[in-house]
Formats: structure tokens, C-alpha cells, sequence
């Protein structure tokens, strides 16, 4: 398996400098077509009005939101022109948490921007708390922060569960990439020793037979801390510049509602992080 289409979610009025440089660099690795996309609404004011006014109105929200569109689209065509890989552009005018996920039929991976769990614009960004439940691709998790895909050291955030497994075999081609693989399981309170040494060691063989040399190990629990806090401690030991984990969540009355570290990991990780549903 190897990444043949790299796609990029952009916002609007937020940064995207992170996300299309590690999307480039993505490309490169796998000499993949690199799609930038995005989407935005004319979210009209609150105390509305009617007839020729709201007409002139919704006529200029919607021409502001083409115009920054258009911004958008030729940021995306200076930076991959700048790497020479086949890059193509999709747009509209609709809600990004409807478009983005819809345009991710035609990519292997999708990479996203991170965000503070306290701004979700809906009119004008398509969440990564939207796409690691929507998209059915892997997801690459960006934060601000980060200028470059950092596969020097890479965690594997197991856990005995269909998405865990998704997100290992879609991780692959990144972690024969990697110089060092760490798998770990943060155990539960009633977990047995032996069988989750048993887990991280499956994983470790099944992936070096995929020519991954990975390293099993469980996490130090500490009372105290979270699994998240626990995962990011384990992170930070490793030295680790991606995380890969499985997404947790369901949908219920149209909320996305994520577990905690999925929810930790798509909005606080300062680490790039790879999510499989």
C-alpha cells in the first residue's frame, strides 16, 4: 500500500501554512497528486432583513466568501507549484463539513488543521472533530505549530479495537518511513499484564512483517494522570513526531461526540497525529 492522492482541507481565516507544507511534504515522500479543497457559507447576520435588501446582502456575503476562496485556492497553487507535483483545486459554496468529506472519495489520506476545542466555525471550516467521523481516509491531524512531518519517531497509540487496527494498516506506508516504531497500550484498571504485553507484541511482529521494525511496550500507568496525559507523557519520552491512534466517538442529534483522547488528540496534540475510523 502506498498514499497515491494526498488531499488538504484549508479554512478560511485560519492558518494553513502547517497543513500545506506537511501535505507537500506527504506528496513528495509518495510521489502522490496532492487535491486542496475547501468550502464556505454566507452565514448571514443575526437580526436579518427581507426582500431587495436581504437580496443585495446575501449578494455580497457570497461574493466576499468566493473572493477569500479564491485567495485560498492560489495560496494552495504557490506552494505546490513551488514542488512541481500534480495538484488540483475543488471548491464551493456549501457548508466545508459537508463538501470536505464528500471530495475525500478521491484521496488516500486527508490532512487537516488542529483548532481549539472553543472555535468551530461551521460556514467556514470543516473541523477535524468533523472529518475523523466523516471522511472514511485516514486523517493527518496538523497543528499550527508544526513545520514539517517529523517521521524520526513515530507512536502507535494501541488499543485492542477495530479502529486501532484501521489506523495501523493505514499508517503503514508512513512507518516503513519511520527510524523507530514504539507501540504501546495504555491499560484499563482491570486489565491483566500479560495480555496486553501479548497485544503490543502481535502488533509489533504483524507490522515487521510489513517491514516496520517496531518496539512493544506497555505505559507506566500514574494514578493521577489521564490517558491522554498518559499518552502524551509516553509520546514526549519516545521523542515522537506522529502519533497514530484509532477515533472514538458516535453521532447522536447531529453532536459529534468524541472519547477523550480522541477528542485530546484532534485538539491539543502538539504532535502531528494520524486517526482512523
Amino acid at each position: 500500500m502506498t498514499y497515491a492522492t494526498v488531499m488538504v482541507s484549508l479554512a478560511l481565516d485560519q492558518s494553513n501554512e502547517a497543513r500545506l507544507q506537511v501535505a507537500g511534504e506527504l506528496a513528495d515522500r509518495f510521489e502522490a497528486a496532492i487535491v486542496g479543497v475547501a468550502a464556505a457559507q454566507f452565514a448571514p447576520p443575526l437580526y436579518f432583513t427581507d426582500g431587495t435588501e436581504a437580496q443585495g446582502l446575501i449578494d455580497q456575503g457570497e461574493a466576499s466568501v468566493k473572493r477569500r476562496l479564491a485567495d485560498l485556492e492560489a495560496q494552495f497553487h504557490a506552494v505546490t507549484r513551488s514542488r512541481g507535483g500534480r495538484a488540483e483545486w475543488r471548491s464551493a459554496l456549501d457548508f466545508p463539513a459537508r463538501f470536505v468529506p464528500a471530495q475525500a472519495r478521491c484521496a488516500d489520506i486527508v490532512v487537516s488543521g488542529g483548532h481549539s476545542p472553543a472555535f468551530s466555525d461551521a460556514f467556514a471550516l470543516a473541523s477535524p472533530r468533523d472529518l475523523v467521523m466523516q471522511v472514511g481516509r485516514p486523517l493527518l491531524v496538523v497543528p499550527d505549530k508544526v513545520n514539517w512531518l517529523d517521521l524520526r519517531s513515530v507512536l502507535v497509540a494501541w488499543k485492542d479495537t477495530p479502529e486501532a487496527r484501521r489506523a495501523v494498516a493505514d499508517a503503514v506506508p508512513m512507518l516503513r518511513k519511520a527510524r523507530n516504531v514504539t507501540i504501546v497500550e495504555i491499560p484499563e484498571r482491570d486489565d491483566d499484564d500479560s495480555a496486553v504485553t501479548s497485544r503490543v507484541a502481535d502488533v509489533a511482529a504483524w507490522l515487521t512483517r510489513h517491514g516496520v521494525v517496531a518496539t512493544a511496550r506497555t505505559a507506566e500507568g500514574v494514578r493521577s494522570e489521564t490517558a491522554a496525559e498518559q499518552l502524551e507523557r509516553t509520546a514526549g519520552n519516545v521523542g515522537a513526531g506522529l502519533i497514530v491512534a484509532g477515533a472514538y466517538g458516535h453521532s447522536r442529534f447531529r453532536e459529534l461526540i468524541l472519547g477523550g483522547v480522541t477528542q485530546y488528540l484532534v485538539t491539543q496534540s502538539a504532535r502531528c497525529v494520524l486517526l482512523s475510523r
